[in-house]
């Protein structure tokens, strides 16, 4: 459909997030439509790796996906837009003449939330709430689990990353509240932003526990 306007030239597809990394450095496009779900590497990773490399591209999010931590970290990352995919096909064309401007286009159904989780991330410090000995009781593993929900990961994606079920992750997570006396996810991505781990490399040595 996009290829059938005039004003509009699709230069290249990817099927995954590695590929359409790969793609945006050799096509160099002016707009990226991007979602956040993708295998290799998912949206919210592809759009921090592109826009770091090129911050002359412009991404805008078009998912079904409008969970607060995608919507926050895409945007912290530099995304022109997030779309949910029920928008019309001229607001869709609308929001890329804007991302090509140089503008921002969010999604009317979104935009409270957008409002709310910047607002909180304004109004509240969480490292300041949380004490340094809660940090020191932190696993590796349970810092390695922060910077990936800072990053926008969802609980199956941290599963697969590290290769633990599904169930186990959630109890981590749970384990992580509860040290930090943090809320929801919500908070623990605000935290992670707030304290600089989402930039910080924690590796897992093994699968073992540490």
């Amino acid at each position: 459909m996009l290829s059938d306007r005039p004003e509009i030239e699709v230069v290249g597809t990817a099927v995954n997030g590695r590929e359409a990394v790969e793609l945006a450095e050799k096509l160099l496009p002016d707009i990226i439509l991007m979602d956040v779900r993708m295998p290799e590497i998912n949206g919210v990773e592809c759009i921090e790796i592109i826009k770091e490399k090129n911050p002359q591209i412009n991404i805008i999010v078009l998912t079904t996906f409008d969970d607060d931590e995608y919507i926050f970290n895409a945007l912290k990352n530099g995304a022109s837009g997030y779309l949910l995919k029920g928008i019309s096909f001229e607001e869709l064309i609308e929001a890329i003449k804007t991302a090509a401007k140089g503008g921002a286009f969010i999604n009317p159904d979104i935009t409270s939330k957008v409002f709310r989780l910047f607002s909180k991330m304004a109004q509240a410090d969480y490292r300041s709430k949380v004490e340094d000995n809660s940090i020191q009781n932190l696993t590796e593993i349970e810092r390695k689990i922060i910077q990936m929900i800072g990053m926008g990961m969802s609980n199956k994606e941290i599963t697969f990353k590290l290769e633990r079920s599904e169930g186990t992750v959630r109890n981590y997570i749970s384990n992580i509240l509860h040290k930090l006396e943090l809320r929801d996810r919500t908070q623990i991505a605000i935290y992670a932003v707030q304290a600089g781990l989402v930039i910080q490399e924690t590796g897992i040595g093994d699968k073992s526990e540490k």
